[in-house]
Formats: C-alpha cells, structure tokens, sequence
C-alpha cells in the first residue's frame, strides 16, 4: 500500500524516520579513546632535564652522607659524578616494579660510568620473607652473584612471598644461577649477613624513610619513582657535573 494511500485510508500521520545513534556511538568512542591515549602519553613521558616540575633538593639540604653507602650494595664506577641510592624491600611489589627501572638505569648510565647504584635493604616488618631474601642476595653476593640474586628474586618474587620455606627456594634460586648451593645454604641458615642488613635498614632509619621504594639522585628524593623522572633527574644533575 503506497504512503500516501495508507494515510487516506487511516488518517495516521507518516512514521518519523529516526536516526541512527551508531555514528554518535562511534564518534563518541574515538574521542574517548583519543582522550586516554593523550593521557597516557602525558603521564609517561619523560618530563626534560630543565623541567620546573622535577624534584629538587630540600632548602639548605647538604650532600647525601657518602660514608654511609659502605652499608648498602653498590654497583658502577666509584667516582661516578652521579649515584642513585634505592631503599627497598625484596617482597614489595611496588619495588618489584623498581626493579625493571633499575635494570635500564645501569644499562644506560651504570655501565657507561655515569651513573653509581646503591642499593639499601629495608626489609619491612610485615613482610615474613623480606629479610631472608635479603640475605639470600647477601649470600650470593659473597659468591659474586648480589645482582644475579637481585634479578631472580624480584622476577619471582609471587612465587616466594608466601613460601613457608624459603631458604630451600632461594638455595633452588642459588643453584639454577650456577652458586654452589651448600655453601648458600649455610649462609642462610646462619644468618651470616644479619647484621649487615640491620645496618642498611638503620641507613634507612637514620635518613628518616619510611617507605619503599625510596629513591634518591644524589641527595634528592624522587617523588616519582619511575623512568620518566628518573631519568630526567639524572640528566639535569649529569649536566650540572658537566658530564
């Protein structure tokens, strides 16, 4: 029946054509995702070395105690115009993501001499397996391996946090990095490096941190310990030593 015909027999007025939404959905769904990818980029971009936003040190704050590195665990040129101290805990998740910054930060300036790395255990109380894994990496490093330690237990760290053993995890830990696994073991279980580890921890205690991850350039705290600040600091500070 034609339209005009139907409207004649029945006197109802022509259906309205409604418009599509899936445009205005579509449209709508883009700017979104526009919006979030914009944000990420924003958040994660390396803020640049001149930034008015980058940490600075405390107002008439004085150098970071150099004296007190002999009691975290240090890696990189001695005389490196730059040193980065992490306070840290092995089974924080949140230094576990650290790590994998870390592990760029001597890639590109440890190993180039830039760039020194200390590393301070601060094994937190409510954390049951925090100092055996402390001095699992202790332990190792009397074997040469502090770093290959280091590695392994943040890359497995779901896998211990809750063990109820682990001293016979992280002697597994020694033994597929090539240490020989008794002598490993008997440092463990004799807690030969306890009183070094208390010794970083009063570091810590000393300079008033209270958190991990703690990061500090020089003698300036990070307020965000990621790459993009990281690294943006330690440029600025770089080019002050001009390096």
């Amino acid at each position: 029946m034609g339209e005009a015909k139907r409207r004649k027999q029945t006197g109802a007025p022509p259906p309205r054509k409604t418009n599509s939404k899936k445009p205005l959905i579509i449209g709508v769904s883009v700017l979104v995702l526009a919006t979030v990818v914009v944000s990420v980029l924003f958040l994660t971009a390396s803020p640049k070395p001149t930034s008015n936003n980058l940490p600075v040190a405390a107002t008439g704050a004085e150098a970071f105690p150099a004296e007190l590195d002999q009691y975290g665990v240090s890696v990189g040129e001695q005389d490196a115009p730059v040193v980065v101290r992490e306070f840290a805990d092995f089974q924080c998740p949140a230094c576990g993501a650290f790590a994998k910054i870390s592990q760029r930060l001597k890639q590109e300036y440890v190993d180039t001499g830039k760039v020194r790395f200390v590393y301070f255990e601060l094994p937190l109380r409510q954390h049951q397996n925090a100092f055996p894994a402390a001095q699992a990496a202790r332990c190792a490093g009397d074997q040469g391996a502090y770093w290959d330690m280091y590695d392994r237990l943040y890359d497995s760290q779901s896998e211990w946090s809750g063990s109820n053993d682990p001293v016979a995890t992280f002697a597994r830990y020694g033994r597929d990095i090539g240490l020989e696994e008794r002598r490993l073991r008997h440092c463990m279980t004799t807690e030969l490096h306890r009183e070094a580890i208390e010794k970083s921890r009063k570091v810590a205690m000393q300079l008033q941190v209270t958190s991990t991850p703690t990061v500090m350039v020089d003698n300036i705290r990070l307020t965000r310990p990621g790459w993009g600040q990281l690294s943006a600091v330690v440029e600025r500070e770089l080019s002050s030593a001009g390096k």
